[in-house]
């Protein structure tokens, strides 16, 4: 069969641009050349699809994806699932086993919308599928889903842009009395990652204020309850049908909170593999990823972020990130490291399973005939 050929997809329309490209790279780095004919696509910030020297160039400096002389398309054609120039010139080879390896970071990438252009082209692909995606984007729906699970969460209230503009007092006196006057209060944008737009709020004045942010990254709004006195615990989850998960790690910002800066600009959160935690507890923790990624019929990968009361043994799931950061110290690929799974090995296991999941799909019939 030769070489399989893997469309490293990264960049994007979205506020983690800059960390997909150094998640790129790192995966770029650790894929075998001998094994992969590896294509790179970035997504500019205007979501424009672009090739060849503008994609390594990117990858290489780290700096923002450009515009390059020659644009690529994927046609939504299950008979043709081949990338193309703009001018309809096939790139990637037609005799080749294709998969695509979505590095998108956020809105428009990690939430479904990717998946289902990829499913529409029939084309093998690493991670979670369109279902999945969407739920582990949406904090909100994905809180609804995880209640039905009897899976445990932080308390939390949701509302929409519009509520706000027609009345954001009385929005925000709904907010006070769903938490009993509780702060602190943490706002963020339902539909985000890597922590962009949220804050935490102390009094009521905070409280507007981080809405109003939260409000320029997203529609829909989150406010939860601040859990003191909690540990941020986190765990990596591998598979399809039947999901392993990785030893748990522990996250102790030196910030107030877990933030962008904290997570990618600043050089002073600490983080802990393994997690002190008990055995018993860190086994809770664990069964509760796996069913988690479960619920939302998780498949490839998902990095799962729990709230942890080492003293009563209390866990909440914060959230599943479908499509976890891969760079250098991210904590997705560093826990399966620990677990004994390293990168590069993670890497053909991600991959194998996409091809995995998509030949079981290729049984499923679309025609009574």
């Amino acid at each position: 069969m030769g070489k399989i050929t893997v469309i490293l997809e990264f960049g994007g329309k979205s506020t983690e641009h800059e960390v997909s490209i150094r998640s790129a790279k790192s995966i770029y780095d650790a894929l075998d050349k001998k094994k992969y004919n590896v294509v790179l696509i970035g997504i500019t910030k205007k979501g424009t699809w672009v090739g060849g020297d503008a994609a390594f160039k990117a990858i290489q400096s780290g700096n923002k994806l450009m515009d390059g002389k020659s644009n690529n398309i994927l046609l939504p054609d299950p008979t043709s699932p081949r990338l193309v120039k703009s001018n309809l010139a096939k790139i990637s080879k037609t005799n080749s086993l294709q998969v695509v390896f979505p590095v998108l970071h956020g809105p428009m990438g990690e939430d479904g919308t990717i998946q289902g252009l990829l499913e529409m082209a029939n084309i093998a692909y690493v991670g979670c599928g369109v279902l999945s995606s969407a739920l582990g984007m949406d904090k909100v729906k994905q809180k609804e889903i995880m209640q039905q699970y009897k899976i445990p969460v932080v308390e939390y209230f949701w509302f929409k842009k519009n509520e706000w503009e027609i009345d954001s007092k009385t929005v925000m006196d709904k907010v006070e009395k769903r938490f009993k006057n509780f702060y602190p209060l943490f706002v963020k944008p339902a539909n985000s990652g890597s922590s962009v737009g949220i804050n935490k709020a102390h009094n009521r004045k905070e409280l507007k204020d981080d809405i109003g942010e939260a409000l320029e990254y997203d529609i829909k709004i989150l406010v939860e309850k601040g859990i003191e006195g909690a540990s941020e615990i986190e765990t990596s989850v591998l598979g399809n049908d039947d999901p392993v998960v990785s030893e748990c790690g522990e996250i102790i910002p030196r910030e107030e909170f877990y933030s962008y800066d904290a997570k990618y600009i600043l050089d002073n959160t600490q983080l802990i593999i393994p997690a002190k935690l008990s055995k018993k507890l860190s086994k809770k923790v664990r069964e509760t990823a796996r069913r988690a990624f479960m619920a939302i019929d998780g498949s490839g990968m998902a990095r799962a972020d729990f709230f942890v009361n080492k003293k009563t043994g209390r866990v909440w799931l914060n959230e599943l990130n479908t499509i976890p950061g891969f760079t250098s110290i991210s904590m997705y690929p560093k826990l399966w490291e620990y677990s004994g799974v390293s990168y590069k090995e993670l890497v053909d296991r991600l991959i194998g399973l996409a091809i995995e999941r998509w030949k079981s799909k290729q049984k499923i019939k679309t025609s009574k005939d």
